[in-house]
């Protein structure tokens, strides 16, 4: 039988198993996901396989930060419930992935979780979540994560919100060295967190996405039948103009700021350029929201009594 791409991504999505050793487990059963998952288990890498399965939508977002601000990597890290994201010894393990990302070469999740533990290097990554599965006692998955390396003058900022719910890290460009970069920094992944703007600049919005949203404003501009009377050239200006609209909603340096609606976010950033002397910009941010388009586990609450009880 043929082994498909699909097959092992949902053979380690079960097991938390590398994917080599997946595709190999598969190969080996012809194909058969139970005996796949039963031959990972006998062959050990698979300890935690009774809670694979599980779904894991709760978790942390954790960000680290190097200390001479050169490195930053930010982590999404999911557990099956919120109380166990709550736990110290999950959030030291966070943290300690977060750290680890920071340095890695790896560029696929595939890559990092086969490289060495650095708290102990006698294990892989994969192997080091196995082991927190079995102390924690429930399915962990580490789902992502992104590298920054600066190269240029300027600043790394994180910022954490709701305990570890969202995590933002940013890279301000800059000519000279200042300690308002930190604050500067901070304010905005607070705006990002908040408004979780798609894009930073307007420039960074590619073509073909303003013209699926000029079609689609376009085609609800004409259903419309309050414009059956107008003529085109001012339904065309109708669309600019809500075109426009959505991309100041839509592009970081265009939003209101969150802490003076009196400003844009550019405009709060020129007035701190003002004060450091010298021009600031946003070189790149990724912001990460714990579970964002997982699956929620659900459950009613007689069940969670039932489960309490037991």
């Amino acid at each position: 039988m043929a082994i498909t791409a699909g097959m092992v991504k949902e053979l380690r999505e079960m097991t938390g198993v590398g994917m080599l050793d997946c595709k190999k487990a598969l190969q080996d059963t012809d194909g058969d996901m139970e005996k796949a998952v039963e031959l990972l288990r006998e062959k050990g890498l698979a300890a935690s396989a009774k809670k694979a399965g599980r779904i894991a939508s709760e978790g942390i977002v954790d960000v680290y930060l190097s200390d001479d601000n050169k490195f930053g990597a930010i982590v999404e890290v999911n557990s099956e419930t919120d109380f166990v994201a709550k736990n110290q010894v999950f959030r030291d393990y966070v943290a300690a992935v977060a750290k680890q990302a920071a340095t890695t070469a790896a560029t696929t999740m595939e890559a990092f979780m086969e490289e060495k533990w650095a708290l102990d290097t006698q294990y892989t990554m994969q192997e080091a979540l196995s082991q927190q599965v079995a102390v924690i006692g429930e399915n962990l998955n580490i789902r992502r994560f992104e590298k920054f390396e600066r190269t240029q003058s300027g600043a790394l900022v994180s910022y954490i919100h709701g305990g570890g719910r969202i995590g933002v890290l940013i890279e301000l460009a800059c000519e000279k060295e200042s300690e308002l970069l930190t604050e500067l920094g901070k304010n905005v992944a607070m705006q990002v967190a908040a408004l979780n703007p798609k894009f930073i600049y307007e420039k960074d919005v590619p073509a073909d996405f303003i013209a699926k949203e000029t079609e689609i404003l376009t085609l609800q501009a004409k259903n419309d039948p309050k414009n059956a009377s107008k003529p085109d050239n001012i339904i065309a200006k109708m669309i600019e103009g809500r075109l426009k609209k959505e991309l100041k909603e839509m592009c970081l340096v265009e939003q209101p700021y969150v802490k003076d609606g009196d400003l844009t976010v550019q405009k709060y950033i020129d007035s701190v350029a003002k004060e450091v002397g010298a021009p600031i910009s946003i070189a790149r941010c990724v912001r990460f929201e714990t579970g964002e388009g997982l699956a929620k586990k659900e459950e009613n609450f007689a069940d969670e009594v039932a489960k309490a009880i037991q």
